[in-house]
């Protein structure tokens, strides 16, 4: 694999192709689609986490922003919610109302909050969307039970359906689900490797960010009823949305302010992961990516890893950008968001959900958080 090492210092969040080429999607309104997912689906989302015992609904509550660590009300941050938008745009894209997809976008949401209360401990990430995260404030165990509590509950929202349509959104969900646990485990064990491939790292990626957001792109439309074929061609779009996202994922990983991510600086560079930029720069040759393979492996075996300074993180974050990775992740971004596109083209639906689907793989990849 070639990559570019042309990487531009105090370079943004990669822009993408202009959406212009289609008019339409200069019109959508993108916070106003992930605010009605968040309308639809939150009221269905409280009322499955209202199923769970004590004390796990009051975790729960406090994950999700409705509560502060004291148990008053709070309007926290509750994410991004591009899962529940797409989920109800999967609906609209089948002919059904954004309605019939409520169940799934709920059920993908709760699978994604499992998996975020999951991973928040098993990284030792002490902060997410600017506060302590569960494991910090309730516990270990606090946090790996509600985690599981959560994963049943989204499967409990589809089968009480009691359709058909249910029950090839379940068996939808359950693969994502693990396809995104087999990617949770890639993605540490890489961490304990001195060297990964390109190939590796974007097959762990699809694995533990594509799957899911393939998922709620292709439930709504089950449940209101489309054939496997137009499921499967809004997978590919949401499999490569997710590719696009976690590419910005990672680079906002090293180089995100951390007011807008909630998150440490060099946060993904701390945790040793081998993200994209990392993976991409040690594959590209040349000086700066032999000086980071030489500063990587040492860190590996470092006893004093956690005590690095701002400047040595700086200085891998420097070497990975000398070597191309940043910029190479950025044009992947970019590659991945066009084929996202060009699968809605085999998909017969309206043309307000298409730039619709359009618009929010745009703001994917122009994101800051």
């Amino acid at each position: 694999m070639t990559v570019s090492s042309t990487g531009t210092r105090g370079e943004t969040v990669p822009t993408v192709p202009s959406a212009s080429a289609n008019p339409a999607v200069d019109t959508v309104d993108v916070n106003a689609l992930l605010e009605r997912g968040r309308a639809l689906s939150t009221p269905e989302l409280r009322a499955a986490v209202d199923r769970l015992a004590a004390p796990m609904d009051t975790v729960a509550a406090y994950h999700f922003g409705w509560i502060d660590a004291q148990g008053r009300p709070a309007a926290g941050d509750g994410g991004k919610a591009i899962r529940p938008a797409l989920a109800l745009l999967s609906a609209e894209a089948a002919g059904a109302s954004a309605e019939v997809g409520v169940p799934g976008a709920v059920a993908v949401e709760l699978v994604h909050n499992f998996s975020l209360l999951h991973d928040d401990l098993m990284d030792g990430d002490e902060q997410r969307r600017h506060r302590d995260t569960v494991w910090k404030v309730h516990g270990p165990a606090q946090a790996i039970l509600v985690g599981d509590a959560l994963f049943a509950l989204a499967n409990e929202v589809l089968l009480e359906l009691g359709t058909v349509e249910a029950g090839r959104a379940t068996r939808r969900l359950t693969t994502a689900t693990r396809k995104l646990i087999d990617g949770q485990a890639q993605d540490i064990s890489y961490e304990h490797r001195e060297r990964v491939t390109v190939e590796e790292c974007l097959e762990m990626e699809g694995n533990k960010t594509g799957a899911l957001l393939a998922c709620a792109v292709s439930i709504g439309a089950v449940l209101g009823g489309a054939d496997d074929r137009t499921a499967d061609t809004l997978e590919a779009y949401g499999y490569h949305l997710g590719l696009a996202f976690q590419a910005v994922d990672d680079l906002l990983g090293i180089w995100g302010d951390p007011d807008a991510t909630g998150k440490q600086t060099w946060s993904d560079l701390r945790q040793r992961k081998k993200s994209l930029p990392v993976v991409a720069a040690l594959a590209a040759g040349g000086p700066a990516s032999t000086r980071l393979g030489e500063l990587l492996a040492a860190d590996a075996k470092s006893n004093d890893f956690d005590s690095f300074s701002e400047a040595e993180f700086a200085t891998r974050a420097a070497l990975i950008e000398e070597a191309g990775g940043r910029e190479w992740t950025s044009q992947e971004a970019r590659r991945q968001h066009t084929i996202a596109i060009e699968a809605l083209g085999a998909v017969d639906m309206p043309e307000k959900v298409r730039a619709q689907l359009t618009a929010l793989a745009d703001f994917v990849v122009v994101r800051k958080r």
